[in-house]
């Protein structure tokens, strides 16, 4: 196992919180995340990390340049079978703890729900819909595309956007810290993430708060997500199916405003997948996946070709 110094993992993150605030910088100088170009400079921070990732390698060389895309997980896809595999429960696995998070948020009274008649979703359709006079499709059909959308987004643009942070958390980040213990990798990476998002966190952004306690909940999000994606990172020896996660970890996120109830509003604190009721759900399945023993093993960052034909 190739070890990352100190100094390596340390310039990495300098870099990687440094461009996240220049990039957001615009949007704490003009009107935050309501200025017009909130919209582009949102994904293009989130390549910060790959972006600080390819300057430490090239600068700082702590892989050798043959061994760059193992370390990573980017490549070889090796075995095969199991990336396949994982990158499938990268899909859809995030969908469904998103759901179990939705019926905590329930069950706790965070969020009246209309799993029946939609209500609160047919209230947004049409508030969104200035003619009145205009029919909008029957709203289980619009809900259905909706669902149906979220892998094929996941596997597509999501995945693209997600790639620049997975390649700096899951990719540099994890293996770095691996020397210190898995669980402290994984623990460790999960709030270098979660605080990495502050730029934009203090504007305002997933909880609707500017001030350290919004920090704190997507720090706490952050570490929940954060093993789950290191265990699909380390379990499948490839980057892939983290990158595929955290898309579809996107895209489910809305799914509240969806199950919603009409003239009724929720805390994104509380009910939603990277606040409480999200820690929930996600520690319930790493719970799971502790009692199954998935967090035991230590693969190679990527398998090795095997010889064939030789004694």
């Amino acid at each position: 196992m190739t070890r990352i110094r100190p100094l390596v993992t340390i310039s990495f993150l300098v870099l990687a919180y440094g461009l996240a605030w220049l990039v957001a910088l615009p949007l704490w100088l003009g009107d935050g995340l309501a200025e017009p170009i909130a919209g582009v400079l949102l994904p293009v921070m989130m390549y910060a990390p790959a972006v600080a990732v390819v300057i430490v390698l090239l600068v700082l060389r702590p892989i050798p340049k043959g061994q760059r895309l193992r370390f990573l997980g980017i490549w070889p896809l090796r075995p095969a079978k199991r990336v396949v595999w994982m990158s499938v429960l990268g899909l859809f696995g995030p969908v469904v703890i998103i759901v179990l998070a939705l019926l905590v948020a329930v069950g706790f009274g965070w969020l009246t729900a209309d799993f029946v008649g939609l209500s609160g979703f047919q209230e947004l359709l049409r508030a969104q819909t200035p003619d009145t006079s205009t029919p909008i499709p029957p709203v289980w059909l619009l809900a259905a595309a909706q669902l149906i959308a979220i892998p094929f987004a996941a596997a597509t643009i999501n995945a693209v956007a997600a790639f620049g942070e997975e390649l700096g958390w899951r990719g540099f980040l994890v293996p770095a810290l691996r020397r210190w213990g898995t669980w402290p990798a994984l623990l460790i990476s999960g709030a270098l993430w979660g605080l990495w998002h502050t730029p934009v966190i203090l504007l305002g952004y997933n909880f609707g708060r500017t001030d350290v306690f919004g920090v704190l909940l997507m720090t706490a999000g952050c570490i929940v997500w954060g093993v789950l994606l290191g265990w699909l990172r380390l379990r499948s020896a490839s980057l892939w199916p983290a990158v595929f996660a955290h898309g579809a970890m996107n895209a489910a996120m809305g799914l509240p405003v969806i199950f919603i109830a009409a003239g009724t509003t929720f805390e994104p604190a509380l009910a939603s997948g990277l606040g409480a009721s999200g820690w929930i759900a996600g520690t319930a399945v790493i719970g799971v996946l502790l009692l199954a023993g998935q967090f035991r093993r230590q693969p190679q960052l990527a398998a090795a070709r095997p010889d064939r034909g030789r004694a």
